[in-house]
């Protein structure tokens, strides 16, 4: 049939096939997903982390999914803010507010070395002579990462109300990320360090100090561990798709591959109740400081 259509005819028709292709494309780039995660470790780690993770769901998904993480804590919640992750990994406190403010829905959450929980826990050397949370006072903290972190500054920072330690009683230091805080200590550059009680157990930090020269100094309590959340544009049926294929991870040997790229032991499925411990722990940590405030 095509050899009866005359040249200026053929040209035409390819001309729309072109059009037709850039349109498709277009479209196909429009509807690609973002998925951010927050700078728990060094960006080059993080992007190959879970770049494995975002092919599987772009099988899964049949749908283009981009990896992207960000240089710090504060650079990474304005990008929750403004709604620009499709799914976005992040920790608790993180979850909390953008679920209240921006619409975001957990639908799983981490298992790390076989563990759905994270503890808040200060660190310091053994050869430091300090004994307890007290002995702090007058001394440097790194706390690992920002303001908005909640195992590792803002758990860290109730460790130390509880212990009757307030903001002007240490001086504090906010290190990129939890591993640099640990680092900090090791390397003498802060007193304690305030992290996950995971961090430790990090191949990427084990490779970096000597661990059995740091001690737990305290723990705080459990919260579940940090989640993973789908903006709420996405859709009830879409976002339950995107979990259906984190949760097949856990089925196949290829799967459980991905995980151990991300260092993680498992995904387990997550709801917004869980995280109420989480909300009731950030509360009284503003009423503290808001008390403080109101003393000065």
């Amino acid at each position: 049939m095509c050899t009866m259509l005359g040249t200026k005819t053929k040209l035409n028709v390819l001309v729309l096939c072109g059009l037709f292709l850039f349109i498709d494309t277009a479209a196909y780039a429009s509807d690609e997903l973002l998925m951010g995660i927050f700078p728990r470790r060094n960006s080059t780690a993080t992007i190959k982390m879970f770049t494995p993770l975002a092919k599987y769901l772009e099988i899964e998904l049949n749908q283009k999914v981009k990896v992207q993480t960000a240089k710090n804590f504060p650079t990474f919640w304005k990008k929750v803010q403004s709604r620009e992750y499709d799914i976005a990994h992040f920790n608790q406190v993180h979850y909390i507010l953008s679920h209240k403010n921006f619409g975001y829905h957990v639908f799983a959450k981490n298992e790390e070395f076989d563990r759905s929980e994270l503890r808040p826990t200060l660190v310091v050397r053994k050869d430091s002579g300090i004994e307890t949370v007290a002995d702090l006072k007058g001394k440097s903290i790194a706390f690992g990462g920002g303001r908005l972190a909640m195992i590792s500054y803002i758990g860290v920072k109730r460790i130390l109300q509880n212990s009757g330690l307030g903001d002007l009683d240490y001086k504090s230091t906010i290190a990129k990320n939890p591993p640099n805080a640990a680092m900090a200590v090791y390397f003498k550059k802060a007193d304690a360090s305030g992290i996950g009680d995971v961090v430790l157990r990090l191949p990427s930090i084990q490779k970096k100090i000597e661990i059995g020269e740091l001690k737990v100094l305290a723990r705080g309590g459990s919260q579940p561990h940090i989640t993973w959340a789908a903006n709420s544009k996405l859709g009830k049926a879409k976002i339950e798709k995107i979990q259906n294929a984190f949760l097949g991870l856990n089925d196949s040997e290829d799967g459980k591959k991905i995980l151990k790229k991300a260092v993680l032991t498992g995904i387990l499925s997550a709801h917004d109740s869980e995280y109420n411990i989480s909300r009731s722990i950030y509360k009284r940590y503003k009423k503290w400081n808001e008390e403080s405030e109101s003393n000065k």
